[in-house]
């Protein structure tokens, strides 16, 4: 009980300070040359927030009718729903893909399909895989900034220290298991180097399964994750624990700096291997510059050449919160980056591919990633993967990361894990679905990008 009210006491303190924050940020003073001021809240910092002002600058001076006044804010997602619920949202919030089906289900945010179709704003404008996450129950909500696909990076120098050819990285996933067996290396009986490391840097640990072709649900509703393939893939993922030793992984982990310092497992020279986005690049200039590294798809298991070229996806999206005081300003800005000039000059600013189908014969040439197209090439693959589009995906997630705790841990094996998961959150999602029947919304497929 006491813990509730430690609880209670702590969200209350935040909504405080959330609606401090949105009244300071969305009440801003008038402009004198009549202009509308359009608030713009988004997640970035540093030279990704720069990206988007010059975006934001380059709208300012377009026209004389509206001017956006763009802030960095820290978990925007959180104080933007707790903004929203008091009645005091920005115009305009940069959220994460998988927020969509979430905020849609809380009434948070508008849907866009009318000023979309009028702005001539359609799927087939996009990467599809990347319009797909801005729809949820057959509505857009969102549209796209900066998105993001995963690969493999790999140290040529360890991949040759280790006996591989440094220019072959692994194709399939037992390769990557016998390049991990080859690159492990210990001394005094401490781990200093391993070849591959699922946990790190541990930000998609829903991802093993899918990568094996498992589901986690049916898209509609069933939850599925005891699909033998999704047995598999975290049998897969366990073994580097039990191989090693959990608590001998674990204190090889606990060795590791942070992602973005020069200290980070894979630009330290401790892994050889990492699953990472498209913006590692930008990390290894600024923390490495003299790292011998590539990128290559992800491998996939050796009896599924099928699952080739896999790739995580997410995007960066912009909303208008239920609430807006401005939200047809607020759209004229969101129409204004979907622009190719506009969006790459965001996307080139963050050093990341585009979201739309088309780029100019200049973007991949002036990109300062040399992987860039291999990034852009792996999204429009039939094989990317993304988190299950449903309301309850923060507690499933949550859900999964313990999962794969007590897997790595030994004190559950894969099958029972994913079992204790499907029982705790099928009838979550039942109870997700039967307030939107009552809603008047019927459950329709949210797998492959309906």
């Amino acid at each position: 009980m006491l813990l509730n009210h430690v609880a209670t006491a702590a969200a209350a303190a935040l909504l405080v300070g959330s609606v401090v924050l949105s009244e300071s940020l969305v009440k801003p003073e008038p402009r004198k040359d009549g202009r509308v001021v359009v608030t713009y809240w988004e997640k970035w910092s540093d030279f990704e927030a720069e990206a988007m002002r010059k975006v934001v600058d380059k709208f300012n001076k377009s026209q004389d009718k509206i001017f956006v006044e763009f802030s960095s804010v820290s978990n925007v997602a959180g104080k933007t729903l707790l903004a929203t619920s008091g009645g005091i949202p920005p115009d305009i919030a940069g959220l994460f893909g998988p927020n969509v089906a979430q905020y849609a289900y809380n009434n948070a945010v508008i849907p866009l399909d009318e000023m979309a179709a009028e702005a001539g704003i359609k799927r087939d404008n996009y990467i599809h895989q990347y319009y797909d996450f801005c729809t949820y129950r057959g509505h857009l909500w969102a549209l796209p900034t900066t998105p993001a696909s995963t690969a493999l990076h790999y140290n040529r120098k360890l991949l040759a220290d280790s006996g591989w050819d440094p220019n072959s990285p692994p194709k399939t996933l037992e390769e990557l298991t016998k390049l991990d067996e080859m690159a492990f290396k210990k001394e005094n009986g401490v781990i200093v180097r391993m070849g591959f490391l699922p946990s790190e840097p541990g930000w998609w640990n829903w991802a093993w399964g899918p990568i094996f072709g498992g589901k986690f649900w049916n898209g509609t509703d069933k939850i599925t994750m005891t699909d033998p393939n999704n047995i598999e893939g975290y049998t897969w993922m366990g073994s580097f624990a039990k191989r090693y030793g959990s608590g001998t992984v674990q204190s090889f982990q606990q060795g590791f700096g942070g992602f973005n310092s020069a200290q980070n497992a894979f630009m330290d020279n401790k892994v050889a291997c990492v699953l990472q986005g498209v913006w590692m690049a930008n990390f290894i200039e600024k923390h490495n510059p003299d790292l011998d590294w590539g990128a290559a798809p992800f491998p996939y298991p050796e009896k599924r050449p099928d699952l080739a070229n896999s790739s995580l996806l997410d995007l960066d999206i912009l909303v208008i919160p239920v609430g807006a005081k401005h939200p047809k300003e607020a759209f004229e800005f969101i129409k204004f980056v979907q622009q190719q000039e506009n969006m790459e000059l965001l996307c080139l600013g963050q050093k990341k591919h585009s979201p739309l189908a088309q780029v100019s014969p200049g973007f991949f040439e002036n990109h300062p990633n040399p992987n860039i197209e291999l990034f852009q090439n792996l999204s429009k693959s039939g094989t990317t993967l993304a988190p299950p589009k449903t309301p309850i995906w923060p507690q499933w997630s949550d859900e999964i990361n313990t999962m794969v705790q007590s897997i790595n841990s030994g004190s559950k094996t894969p099958e029972q894990a994913l079992r204790d998961v499907q029982t705790k959150m099928q009838p979550i999602l039942d109870n997700c679905l039967r307030h939107e029947r009552a809603l008047g919304i019927q459950p329709r497929s949210e797998d492959n990008g309906e």
